[in-house]
């Protein structure tokens, strides 16, 4: 019994103790006697549970259970959990490869990670995860999904998915089963293209801590291979490091405008996030691509290019995560991912996604609605095979590849924008 209440007063005052650096309280807060309600809870179950139970165990319970009351992006990450989200931030983790969030009572994929397991074997954007190991995944936390996913490389899950438009109804939802085996999963971040006409191709897949020298030396290849215009590639990438984004943006902003500005709970919490006086490639035109799986970080550059007028923005309604996350390292080496403010573009605009209202994303400057079968292909096509001696090749034979509306379409309009340039300073045109 001492060691209990030890424990458990132990607990309490740790608590409290990380509550005196915030604000003072008003004086009819009920804090503490909420927090011996908590304590009282867990020595009953010491005491009186059919089962002894680990009393680490029931605090991380609690600390699991608190962060779902939150929001689907706060959660509490146990230390291997914790270790993994940091991993997965400096370029790689061992898993399936695939980005979660929660739509509902669903987890569902967000994208899948190109050339990660997941990817390879036709997952797609929007699936809903059913089953994990034939354990149901319905109002399964994202803490527990990730847990059952990652895992030791070369190990073995089974994944029942549900597949179908959302609009049709629940009818219209089809069971597709994969059976992946885990592998470490590189976070590539960039992947660069010469197509015809000067027109130069980047596709950004993640923001990560090298996503920046590896779009500058990219852009540098393009520029010395002939590319005067651009293609900004952010389709099903699910974002990454605020700063990883804001950086890019401030390659092709400059002037010290505004790029983002977070607002946390109070009004001082406002952060502005700004381009430097210079951008190296304020003058290059630009396209960017957008669809269902860009999120957070790519909706920032996408929102910024938009309100400055820098870029047109093509292809689909973006995601709309616009809430920000910090993560907190606590003592025992778990971990606290907690959404500490919200992102709003130049203008003053929330795009976060409302599901009741359907509502949220960046809306594109010129849509191109493609269907999910042929969205499947896409990401086929993007699979390049690296073999010795031979140059990296597609995936997919050229006979039975699909046309990218999206990239023809944004190449088509810098291809004008050239030929409508020169018309403009002919002096022979009348």
């Amino acid at each position: 019994m001492r060691t209990r209440w030890t424990f458990t007063f132990a607990l309490a005052a740790a608590l409290l103790a990380g509550s005196s650096a915030r604000a003072a309280k008003a004086p009819d807060d009920k804090t503490y006697e909420q927090l011996k309600l908590l304590v009282d809870i867990l020595g009953y179950v010491q005491d009186n549970y059919v089962d002894e139970m680990d009393s680490q165990k029931l605090v991380y319970g609690a600390a699991a259970g608190m962060t779902r009351t939150l929001d689907a992006y706060s959660q509490f990450l146990e230390p291997d959990m914790h270790r993994e989200m940091k991993t997965e931030t400096e370029g790689q983790f061992a898993g399936v490869g695939l980005r979660l969030n929660v739509k509902g009572e669903w987890l569902t994929v967000l994208t899948p990670m190109p050339g990660s397991p997941a990817y390879r074997l036709g997952m797609l954007p929007n699936d809903r995860i059913a089953e994990i190991d034939g354990v149901s995944a319905r109002e399964m936390d994202m803490t527990e999904a990730l847990k059952r996913l990652r895992g030791a490389p070369g190990a073995k899950v089974k994944l029942k998915v549900l597949r179908g438009p959302e609009e049709a109804g629940e009818g219209a939802w089809k069971s597709r089963e994969f059976e992946i085996v885990r592998e470490m999963v590189k976070i590539e971040s960039v992947v660069r293209l010469k197509l015809d006409g000067g027109v130069g191709y980047v596709r950004i897949i993640e923001f990560s801590a090298k996503t920046v020298d590896d779009l500058t030396g990219a852009l540098k290849q393009l520029k010395k291979e002939g590319a005067n215009s651009l293609v900004l590639d952010l389709r099903n990438n699910p974002g990454g490091l605020l700063s990883a984004a804001v950086e890019t943006a401030s390659l092709f902003l400059g002037g010290g405008k505004l790029i983002v500005y977070t607002q946390g709970r109070r009004a001082e919490n406002r952060q502005d996030f700004t381009a430097g006086p210079k951008a190296p490639y304020a003058e290059m035109p630009l396209v960017v691509l957008v669809n269902g799986g860009s999120a957070s970080g790519s909706e920032i550059i996408a929102g910024a290019m938009q309100d400055h007028k820098r870029a047109v923005v093509v292809g689909q309604r973006s995601y709309g995560k616009a809430s920000v996350q910090s993560l907190i390292p606590l003592p025992d080496g778990s971990g606290l991912r907690l959404t500490v403010a919200r992102y709003y573009t130049p203008s003053g605009r929330s795009i976060h996604r409302d599901e009741k209202h359907k509502t949220g994303g960046i809306s594109p400057d010129i849509a191109v609605e493609i269907t999910p079968e042929t969205e499947g292909r896409l990401y086929a096509q993007w699979e390049t095979i690296y073999a010795k001696d031979e140059k990296p090749r597609s995936a997919v034979k050229p006979e039975d590849s699909v046309r990218d509306e999206a990239l023809d379409r944004a190449a088509e309009l810098l291809k004008a924008r050239e030929v409508l340039g020169v018309l403009k300073t002919d002096p022979q045109t009348p």
